[in-house]
């Protein structure tokens, strides 16, 4: 089975409600077997996409996980970049800024140290 991401995208200029989100989802595997079956399918996939555009040495993925203290983000990091090698990822946290606008600036010049 596979995950459509547009079941958890906001369309741009829409508001959430978030009470009308739901909080769980049906599971995409039928037992604890198949789920280990498909966690070492992606992990493969993610692994071989990394190590192409490491090759490539062209572009660069960001991500940002956004939360407050003890909202989850080290675990999911960590299952989300289980199947990469991690000397081609960096960690850096991020102290409050005031305004969107610092925020966005001080990422984009953190893209470009890690970029170079």
């Amino acid at each position: 089975m596979k995950i459509d991401s547009k079941d958890f995208r906001v369309p741009p200029g829409k508001g959430v409600d978030l009470s009308k989100w739901p909080t769980i989802v049906d599971p995409y595997y039928k037992s604890t077997k198949k789920y280990k079956e498909l966690l070492f399918e992606h992990m493969e996939k993610l692994s071989s996409l990394q190590q192409l555009l490491y090759a490539s040495n062209r572009h660069a993925l960001l991500l940002i996980f956004q939360g407050m203290d003890s909202a989850g983000k080290d675990g999911a990091i960590r299952h989300v970049m289980s199947g990469v090698n991690p000397e081609g990822c960096g960690k850096k946290p991020q102290e409050l800024r005031q305004n969107v606008t610092t925020t966005v600036l001080h990422f984009a010049i953190h893209c470009l140290q890690m970029m170079s």
